[in-house]
């Protein structure tokens, strides 16, 4: 993937900037801001013509492209709207406007300036941060299995950030770190997700892994073959793979940011590389889209990605349940039962339930790190989508501090999520006659029987499972969207102390 350089500096006056495209962020007002009045006889007086004829308002993301100067080739107005109360979802629609027309115009290099906020902006840190998460973003374009000659690379390379009186310049550095490093780790997220079935298999999440652990020093991999967790009693997960010529894998990656006596946060990720449905198959309609069903997987790489780059100073354990869920005459089929690495009996009655199945089993293999808490992420069930649509991430969780913990982080960042219960009325659909449980309910409310299912194999341990069904991925345009990376990195932080 093609990285982008996101810095920030000190730039006295937007008319000083020597540029290929000057981005200037302006509030919703009928006239010109004073920072910017030097910067407009520049330019001939086209901000201020502009704003008078009506053809830019400032209104929160609205942009207007106008020409440069010898000094700044280009000029690009963005509305940020009434400056002292920009909300986190405001700052993301701002800064995703901007971010998209950089990345769309043929300019190598840009400076985006703050300065005619200064007087009002309530959260420039969180402006900033935006800004730098929303252009890493944009940035990204899937290309590893595409002719290159139809898709040329990013022409922007370089952009620098201007606080402009609206912060000191460490807290603007410390913003712009937080949201590149989040937004890098949600591109690694949407690679690992947008790769095809064939390429990206569960033996290559491990090579994956083992790869980010060369890349981070405070990063350490281990992978656990089928035979080893045969030897833990990980039949479950072992379960859904067994149709596949795709040997399971166990991975398990620990970033060490703090003491080796801390208790780390656990993530653990549902890996199933391909979806096929196993014997209980799913319809051939959008069955391609299948491949994202490691998002769980992807969103767990990339928040150890962004830890490492951001240096946060807790400890986390990731671990994925990755496998291949196909069809064949050694395959599952329903009505099996198998034993759990916990010692419980599971009753499948549908295949196509598979990610509680992997998931279950690295819920107990956790239990070995004593963690302080467990937060599951997975692309588990089509009704959550019915509940949420793709707007919200579904939470489940036997913790109420750590479900508010995550719903705070998710407004915060912008990235948000819904809890749902897990009453011990909703247990009562996964009895079973001939196990101990079934890994499917009986009745409705498919989403929180998932999780009632998972939450049997947390009962050690405060826990947290976060159904991205809805949100890692979109069928149109068709791709990973990389969350909930910024969701998972603000709880995160928070737990850290960081911002």
């Amino acid at each position: 993937m093609a990285s982008l350089s996101i810095t920030a500096r000190t730039i006295r006056s937007p008319e000083q900037a020597k540029t290929q495209a000057l981005v200037l962020l302006l509030p919703e007002r009928k006239t010109l801001h004073q920072d910017v009045k030097a910067l407009d006889a520049q330019l001939g007086g086209t901000i201020s013509r502009s704003i008078k004829l009506g053809d830019f308002t400032g209104k929160a993301a609205s942009t207007l492209w106008l020409p440069g100067s010898a000094s700044a080739q280009r000029v690009l107005l963005v509305g940020c709207g009434d400056a002292s109360s920009i909300t986190a979802g405001a700052a993301q629609k701002i800064s995703e406007v901007a971010a998209k027309a950089l990345v769309a115009s043929p300019a190598v290099d840009a400076i985006i300036t703050l300065h005619a906020l200064a007087a009002k902006l309530s959260a420039p840190s969180t402006l900033i941060e935006q800004l730098s998460l929303q252009l890493s973003m944009a940035h990204y374009q899937y290309s590893q299995t595409l002719n290159q000659r139809k898709k040329p690379a990013r022409a922007l390379k370089r952009v620098t950030l201007a606080a402009g009186g609206t912060c000191s310049l460490g807290k603007a550095k410390a913003a712009v770190k937080m949201g590149s490093a989040t937004g890098q780790g949600a591109n690694l997220t949407r690679e690992l997700v947008n790769l095809p079935g064939n390429i990206c298999t569960p033996k290559f999440l491990a090579s994956e892994a083992r790869r980010l652990a060369r890349n981070h020093k405070n990063i350490t991999t281990s992978v656990l073959d089928e035979k080893k967790m045969a030897e833990l009693g990980m039949h479950s997960l072992l379960s859904v793979g067994n149709g596949s010529e795709q040997p399971s894998q166990l991975i398990v990656m620990k970033y060490q940011g703090g003491a080796k006596s801390d208790r780390p946060y656990c993530l653990v990720g549902k890996g199933i590389t391909f979806d096929t449905g196993g014997i209980s198959l799913k319809p051939g309609a959008k069955m391609d889209e299948m491949k994202f069903d490691m998002g769980g997987a992807g969103s767990v790489f990339g928040a150890l990605h962004a830890a490492a780059a951001m240096e946060l100073p807790i400890n986390i354990v990731g671990v994925i349940a990755a496998a291949e869920n196909m069809p064949s005459g050694r395959a599952t089929k329903p009505g099996d039962v198998v034993t759990s690495m916990s010692g419980k009996t599971i009753e499948i009655l549908n295949t196509d339930a598979e990610g509680r199945l992997v998931l279950c089993d690295a819920l107990t293999y956790v239990e070995r790190f004593s963690p302080m808490e467990v937060v599951d992420i997975a692309t588990l069930t089509g009704a959550i989508i019915v509940s949420l649509g793709q707007e919200a991430t579904g939470i489940f969780s036997n913790d109420d501090r750590l479900a508010e913990s995550l719903l705070a982080a998710g407004e915060r960042s912008h990235d948000r999520g819904w809890r749902f219960p897990i009453w011990e009325e909703y247990h009562k659909q996964l009895n079973s006659q001939f196990a101990d449980l079934a890994n499917i309910g009986t009745g409705g409310a498919g989403s929180i029987t998932a999780a009632c299912f998972l939450s049997q194999f947390a009962e050690s341990y405060k826990w947290a499972h976060l159904d991205i069904a809805g949100t890692a991925f979109r069928g149109s345009p068709k791709g990973g969207t990389g969350r909930p990376v910024p969701l998972l990195m603000q709880y995160l932080r928070d737990r850290a102390g960081t911002l």
